[in-house]
């Protein structure tokens, strides 16, 4: 797909000319997408955005929601014998109450990085005498793949092969923002990826119950402004509609064959969200019926106690209380060579993306 069109720049100049002449409610609107994070910051556009409109991070980074509990039980299951430990590469250097997963492989563990969930499973089949365990993190754009590959281990017999789920669910975690009242938000640009798979009658909520203006955009700089632009005309006009900026990649079902395997390997659960806490029906449990591909039914631990990282607030940057560079560490005690918190560890932390692409915090 030619996607110049949404990277032109006469025509992202032209949205911003509209925005300005559109917008004259001040309302704070945050983005909860990873993705969306890293376009708004590396193409500038919170310093487009009119005097009026405020740009937040929300909690769209599925590593940096990960909560120390979900880290310290993977990495004591990766400390057993004769387990691998597979997981995706951002997972590596967040640091969880103790240690980290890039501490425990210089410790001799074997931690692996795969690409995909696939990896785990070719791992366990060229592994006989190990037991391969997959950190299953993400939201419900990774959900379907794993979901697969739990439901292909399954039917091919591989007996050494699970998953250690922490999966987490967008929808009732904005239930949770709207209602906590130290967040502010006037307006949500709804996550593309993930809304690729269900679709937009999940978020009907924020409009119906609460009154918040909602909109599913894609990721280039057109994409962004133009969904901007939807919600500042939801502001100024009194109407609050979940509308999608985004047809080419997202109908309003959704994914259904995705949705089905999801339903079909997984139950709703609660979920820990790290600066959050424990949000009901967030998470993705194994069912029953694939109880022999949860890990912690194969291999039970018990991690310590959690504990956060002293002088770390990127629970309150997930929140959209704060902004990255108003954390005391912000570009000092931690940068992405040096990160305390997974904000700065995974490519699309909120505070990587302002770290890399902005002067914010800057000496």
């Amino acid at each position: 797909m030619d996607l110049s069109g949404f990277r032109d720049p006469e025509v992202a100049r032209g949205l911003v000319d509209a925005l300005a002449a559109v917008s004259k409610t001040p309302v704070k609107i945050m983005e909860v997408c990873g993705t969306h994070t890293v376009a708004i910051a590396k193409n500038g556009l919170r310093e487009l955005m009119p005097e009026t409109i405020t740009l937040l991070s929300g909690p769209g980074c599925p590593v940096c929601v990960t909560a120390n509990r979900d880290i310290d039980t993977a990495i004591e299951l990766g400390r057993q014998p004769n387990v691998i430990l597979a997981t995706f590469g951002d997972m590596m250097k967040v640091p969880g109450s103790y240690s980290s997963l890039t501490q425990e492989k210089g410790d001799g563990r074997d931690i692996r990085i795969v690409y995909s969930p696939l990896d785990a499973l070719t791992i366990a089949e060229e592994n006989p005498d190990k037991h391969v365990v997959f950190l299953g993190v993400g939201f419900e754009t990774t959900a379907p793949t794993i979901a697969a590959v739990i439901k292909r281990a399954k039917d091919s017999g591989l007996g050494n092969f699970s998953v250690h789920a922490v999966h987490k669910t967008v929808p009732e975690a904005l239930r949770a923002l709207v209602n906590d009242p130290d967040v502010q938000v006037g307006g949500f640009i709804l996550p593309g990826h993930v809304s690729v798979i269900i679709g937009l009658e999940p978020y009907r909520f924020l409009a119906s119950e609460y009154g918040i203006p909602s909109v599913i955009t894609g990721f280039e700089p057109v994409d962004v402004l133009q969904g901007v632009l939807m919600l500042a005309k939801q502001v100024e006009e009194g109407r609050a509609e979940v509308e999608i900026a985004y047809r080419r990649g997202v109908a309003p079902e959704g994914n259904l064959a995705a949705l089905a395997l999801m339903d079909e390997v997984f139950e709703v659960s609660d979920a820990d969200w790290r600066g959050i806490g424990v949000i009901p029906n967030t998470g993705l449990a194994i069912r029953e019926k694939y109880a022999a591909f949860d890990a912690l039914e194969r291999i039970p631990v018990t991690p310590p106690e959690p504990k956060e990282i002293a002088g770390c607030q990127c629970g309150d940057v997930l929140r959209g209380v704060i902004l990255p560079y108003q954390c005391r560490l912000f570009a000092k005690g931690c940068t992405p060579e040096h990160p305390i918190g997974p904000c700065m560890v995974s490519s699309e932390g909120s505070c990587a993306a302002y770290y890399r692409y902005t002067d914010y915090g800057r000496d």
